[in-house]
């Protein structure tokens, strides 16, 4: 069953929705401290159907139904040279061809340098997959053009979009890559980095969710 907690504010919502309760964890553990606005983690359960079935249930109607969501937790990373605790930002995700268009990752990919200094940060394609990917399937994916996939973040887009317009947007920390696999030794190492980096990026989404209140040019 999904969960959530909220930390109470304003009126203008943000919905951050991720898989796992490890995620929740390190999303609840994050600096609330410059929270304007209330703030709802959701932890919807692994896979796309349990993603997008919690994110529309939640957006559907009550006090989420104007949120801004942003799907988050940890993702693999698809080209060389990524690392754990590398930064994704979605400018799209696709799940089964059908792509969602990320609302301004550029402000994510600014907010994520100040929150997160000296991690780096990709910016592409996030394609969406219903197992666990790798070896030559990574390979495949990465031809395609994506840079790293995970298993929620397109249909949690998808499920906060059929409940109605909203901005909507994708950040995902690598927690394994080609040259660092989690099967392989050392990668304890490398998820207790990906998980120091999922505390870290909350000051981000709050700058991004404001800057969507503000008017633009």
């Amino acid at each position: 069953m999904a969960d959530s907690v909220e930390s109470t504010g304003s009126a203008a919502p943000l919905l951050i929705a991720c898989a796992l309760g490890i995620e929740r964890f390190a999303l609840r553990s994050g600096d609330h401290s410059d929270a304007r606005g209330q703030v709802t983690v959701l932890r919807t359960g692994m896979g796309p159907a349990n993603a997008q079935r919690a994110v529309l249930a939640a957006c559907g109607d009550g006090p989420l139904r104007d949120a801004a969501v942003i799907a988050s937790g940890f993702c693999a990373g698809l080209a060389a040279g990524m690392h754990p605790g590398d930064l994704v930002v979605a400018e799209r995700t696709r799940l089964a061809g059908a792509h969602t268009v990320c609302t301004h990752p550029e402000l994510l990919v600014k907010a994520l340098a100040r929150a997160v200094p000296g991690r780096t940060v990709h910016c592409g394609l996030l394609t969406g997959a219903d197992h666990v990917v790798r070896g030559h399937q990574r390979a495949e994916l990465l031809a395609t053009g994506a840079i790293a996939v995970d298993m929620e973040s397109a249909a949690t887009l998808s499920g906060a979009l059929d409940a109605g317009p909203r901005p909507v947007a994708a950040v995902r920390v690598v927690v394994d890559a080609p040259e660092h696999e989690l099967v392989r030794i050392g990668t304890v190492r490398g998820g207790i980095s990906a998980f120091r980096v999922l505390r870290a990026v909350l000051p981000a989404f709050l700058e991004w969710h404001r800057s969507l209140l503000l008017p633009r040019r």
